[in-house]
């Protein structure tokens, strides 16, 4: 008998802090409807410099990781576009910090926002092939395009953490999926530069045609139709993305149909609306906010659109199982967004310019009020500093 494999925990992380898209609009000396409504975002994370990729990974982690399943993590795929060496993995900085076992296999994957979608569907195949293993698969991202930029109203960052096992709890993964790589220069970031360059509008209609390839594809392969899903997911850097993909395939629902999916879509976007683009962890975030705030049954089937600039896309499907909402902490997460505080665009733009350089210089960071359970406290010597705060 096969094994049903699939993501049996979720967690996120995001600091404490957001930007009021209204109060940056009016300061860029824009409608804030263009920020709420064209773009569809409400709220964007900001991160001080005590966070990392690797720290809200751990963070994010930390929520779902008993003793028991620590032992039983045999590789740990970290996907991210925000990578903090161009060696050393954030995967081995993250497992050390957990405290993982020695022989635990840590790897990064990088290509733009995909690298978590490749890491899920590793991790699944391989605890198909060894069903006692539990893998632990990273989304954890800073988006960033500068201050005064085109893309200045997409930033964010965050992390999500999915615990893959045997027998989930909160979502089976179907072994059928569909996937297109093409080289296209949407976006990128050159060596160097802690800033992407990116073409827009070119980028969204590659991220809709590869949907529309990618859904095609799927559509051949299991001869499924709109009508077997509840739900329909999507990698979303600013939410009205999602909806101009979610828009070119609902002809083909009934209008009862259509009723449903939009309302999926609706709860899908809620939290990223508030947290802003995540890069891997968008299309992860958009799932967990879908089981928060979503009307889901047991059995129903949802689809899941992952892109990644440069570029690949992906689409494959998952069922919701009985017992999905003990795989995640509601009231935890829901504290975790409505107990941030507001900052000021003044004070924004100085945390932006605050992280750690590329210098190598070293540097002390502020650390009198850190908050998170892992954070970084500066750099020694080129070596980054991270440090585990006690916990009650």
């Amino acid at each position: 008998m096969t094994e049903t494999v699939g993501i049996d925990r979720m967690g996120f992380y995001t600091p404490d802090m957001y930007l009021e898209m209204t109060d940056l609009a009016l300061a860029r000396g824009e409608d804030p409807a263009k920020y709420h409504v064209g773009i569809g975002q409400d709220k964007q994370a900001v991160i001080p410099p005590t966070q990392d990729v690797v720290t809200m990974a751990a963070n994010a982690a930390a929520q779902i990781l008993t003793p028991a399943d620590k032992a039983a993590v045999k590789m740990v795929l970290f996907g991210t576009e925000s990578g903090i060496d161009n060696s050393k993995a954030t995967a081995v900085y993250l497992a050390h910090l957990l405290d993982l076992p020695a022989d635990t296999r840590a790897v990064e994957i990088k290509q733009a926002c995909y690298g978590a979608t490749a890491g899920l569907q590793l991790a699944a195949d391989y605890v198909r092939a060894r069903p006692t293993a539990k893998v632990l698969v990273i989304g954890a991202d800073i988006a960033r395009y500068g201050l005064h930029t085109a893309g200045e109203v997409t930033q964010g960052g965050g992390a999500v953490a999915m615990l893959v096992t045997a027998q989930p709890r909160m979502l089976a993964l179907e072994p059928v999926s569909a996937y297109h790589t093409a080289d296209v220069m949407d976006f990128w970031r050159p060596l160097g530069r802690t800033e992407a360059l990116v073409d827009g509008r070119y980028s969204t209609n590659v991220y809709l045609d590869f949907f529309k390839t990618v859904w095609t594809a799927y559509q051949a392969q299991t001869q499924r139709t709109i009508a077997d899903f509840a739900a329909l997911t999507f990698h979303i850097p600013f939410t009205k993305m999602g909806l101009k993909a979610l828009r070119q395939v609902l002809p083909e629902a009934t209008p009862d149909q259509q009723v449903r999916l939009q309302a999926a879509f609706e709860a899908s976007q809620l939290d990223n609306r508030n947290v802003g683009n995540l890069y891997t962890g968008s299309l992860y975030l958009s799932i967990l906010s879908l089981l928060r705030h979503g009307h889901l049954q047991a059995g129903d089937r949802i689809g899941c659109y992952s892109y990644g600039s440069g570029a690949e896309g992906e689409f494959y499907s998952a069922i919701v199982q009985p017992t999905f909402r003990q795989g995640f902490d509601d009231e935890r997460l829901t504290a975790l967004l409505a107990n941030r505080h507001a900052v000021s665009v003044a004070e924004y733009e100085a945390l932006f310019t605050q992280r750690l350089d590329l210098s190598g210089r070293d540097v002390q960071l502020p650390i009198g009020e850190v908050s998170a359970q892992y954070y970084l406290a500066g750099r020694h010597q080129q070596q980054r500093l991270y440090r585990q705060r006690a916990v009650d």
